[in-house]
């Protein structure tokens, strides 16, 4: 067993998420994530939140992509009014966050496929500090959109075909969500509620790493000839692809 193994808790983590992806104005993001990542981990935790990862997108110098989860709906709704009315973090520094912000309603609220299909993330209780080191690592998350709701045959696709050649080419697949299609609970923070999508999230030990994956799968042939067309034949477009890295603070990494 390895020390990042060692450090994983064993229980599976949040029925609920939040996955937020911010578009910040130019040359703010390290300033914002180190006020993310000072202020407001702990802060919302203690709400009854759970913070899952804060990243930097590497397609885009202006994006910081993050998560957040919660035991049930109710306790989603009780959390976010709990944060956003009623914490001194927010209230102190809620303004400075939201001045280096263009926007931030590109969120989708998510459920695992099934339990076992949620995180495992790093204890909390060994979260690095704010001045530790960047993992190495990456975080690939990978949007299917469908033109309509998940069916089971196309979640059964996902496992049984696409799931097993990423991982032959070098994915390490840590969790597979849907939207979750109930009403927003707290709608000043508004989500995309019109699509339909899977999400799959994959981890890598390095940039590098991703890379060899990309020249795996792509070298395959009953990839290229049978999986992959069979996955867009399915889809409503081509899938969207976020390339993730973990800031220090982050519980998901890989």
């Amino acid at each position: 067993m390895t020390r990042a193994s060692e450090s994983l808790t064993e229980a599976f983590a949040s029925p609920i998420i939040d996955l937020r992806q911010y578009t910040l104005y130019p040359g703010t993001r390290d300033d914002f994530i180190n006020l993310f990542d000072g202020q407001f981990v702990e802060t919302q935790e203690a709400c009854g939140m759970t913070l899952i990862g804060q990243f930097r997108d590497l397609g885009d110098p202006n994006k910081f992509v993050w998560m957040r989860g919660f035991d049930s709906l109710t306790s989603r709704m009780q959390a976010l009014n709990e944060f956003y009315f009623h914490s001194e973090a927010w209230a102190r520094c809620g303004e400075q966050a939201r001045s280096n912000m263009i926007d931030s309603t590109d969120a989708l609220m998510l459920k695992p496929i099934c339990p076992e299909r949620a995180f495992r993330l790093h204890n909390p209780a060994l979260r690095p500090a704010l001045e530790s080191p960047l993992a190495p690592g990456l975080i690939v998350v990978t949007l299917y959109y469908l033109p309509d709701r998940p069916e089971p045959d196309f979640l059964d696709f996902l496992r049984n075909a696409v799931e097993p050649s990423q991982a032959r080419a070098g994915a390490r697949i840590v969790g597979l969500f849907t939207r979750e299609y109930s009403a927003n609970g707290f709608p000043r923070l508004p989500l995309r509620e019109n699509e339909h999508v899977v999400v799959s999230f994959a981890a890598y030990d390095s940039i590098d790493a991703y890379h060899r994956y990309l020249t795996a799968i792509g070298q395959d042939g009953h990839w290229r000839s049978d999986v992959y067309p069979a996955l867009v034949r399915r889809l409503y477009g081509r899938p969207q692809v976020l390339r993730l890295s973990p800031t220090s603070r982050s519980l998901l990494r890989p």
